[in-house]
């Protein structure tokens, strides 16, 4: 099921993808929710981020490519940063780059969506708290991340967590799922979530033991090789199998 969040002309509300448009629910998929007979098609919504969470949970250098074409040494535990809940955006929204910040990149990554709390969850038990998956574009100020030294400044920007299309909760992370980022059509990045060094199951578990996830929070499970800069007039498309394309255009501030 792919469950989305929808603007309509009478408000905002969660739904499921169909292939003649939005299913409506009534409540929400993060607590208690049930379908109703509404479906409204695509021309008359407009999709929004499919969840606005407390806290995003970024997890770098999760790929040996990635790490290694940055000139880092690949992490023996997660390594873990937030972004702010202000830094998210929906499908088709622009990427807002302020003026004199230097170069910024894109990363694709596969987001998981949290379902229920979650404090310190057994790998062997993450599906219990999960909601399902999307995908997300982790955008860097990469130059202030290497001035800074840590990087809240560099990845914390509004706007800099595109996340959509739908949040998929049947996706099955162990398989080789395509992770794919586009700028004006062009690939940049191309990579399988089973090169991810630490996998969704450890990466909850590891988290969940260092704060208390939340409904709705996201955990971004890291980026393939390819990383590269985008500017103003591009168009970005983060596309991972199974969950579907992800678009943004980047404009300047």
């Amino acid at each position: 099921m792919k469950i989305v969040r929808v603007k309509t002309e009478d408000g905002i509300s969660y739904g499921t993808a169909e292939p003649e448009g939005v299913r409506l629910l009534r409540g929400s998929p993060l607590v208690e929710w049930q379908e109703t007979e509404t479906v409204i098609p695509y021309a008359k919504v407009h999709l929004l981020a499919p969840v606005f969470p407390t806290k995003i949970v970024a997890v770098g250098r999760n790929y040996d490519d990635h790490a290694l074409e940055l000139g880092n040494p690949v992490p023996e535990e997660p390594m873990i940063f937030l972004k702010p809940p202000t830094t998210v955006i929906g499908p088709d929204q622009p990427v807002v780059i302020p003026d004199a910040i230097g170069e910024v990149h894109h990363e694709a990554e596969l987001a998981v969506v949290l379902g229920s709390v979650a404090r310190r969850v057994r790998a062997e038990d993450v599906e219990l708290v999960l909601l399902g998956y999307t995908a997300a574009n982790d955008v860097t100020a990469r130059e202030l991340q290497h001035r800074d030294g840590q990087w809240t400044r560099a990845k914390g920007f509004d706007t800099f967590c595109p996340l959509g299309p739908a949040i998929e909760t049947e996706l099955d992370p162990l398989e080789p799922l395509l992770v794919e980022c586009r700028v004006n059509g062009d690939v940049r990045q191309s990579g399988r979530t089973s090169e991810m060094i630490f996998g969704v199951a450890e990466l909850v578990e590891f988290v969940s033991d260092v704060m208390t996830l939340l409904p709705g929070d996201v955990i971004l499970t890291g980026t393939p090789p390819g990383v590269g800069p985008i500017v103003p007039g591009d168009r970005v498309e983060v596309e991972i199998e199974g969950i579907g394309t992800l678009a943004n255009p980047v404009v300047a501030r």
